[in-house]
């Protein structure tokens, strides 16, 4: 993976108007599970958030960024409205932190 990468994730939220099964063959009819994400990006993880529908979170270098947003219109729009957020790992951060206060304890 190219040096200069960039973490994001992605609300794929369900549109609430169609039903589960309208959503995957739309899903199926635009290649989504096939082409998503793009070859070289790296699912961090993916989950399903009941109420709200799948967040992803991929590792991919930044010159790419244009590529996935293209992927993401041509694939999955009218099955999901989506939004984007730029991430980064907190966790070792966060056991750090938890580690030092537990030590002071």
């Amino acid at each position: 993976m190219d040096k200069e990468t960039q973490m994001l994730t992605i609300f794929f939220r369900h549109d609430q108007s169609k039903s589960l099964d309208e959503i995957q063959a739309h899903l199926r009819a635009n290649g989504f599970w096939r082409d998503f994400p793009p070859e070289g990006m790296e699912i961090v993880s993916w989950v399903v958030m009941m109420g709200i529908g799948h967040v992803v979170t991929l590792r991919l270098p930044q010159s790419r960024l244009r590529e996935l947003n293209m992927i993401v219109e041509k694939k999955a729009w009218k099955a999901f409205t989506t939004e984007f957020y730029p991430t980064y790992d907190f966790l070792p951060h966060y056991q750090q932190f938890h580690a030092e206060a537990a030590a002071r304890d």
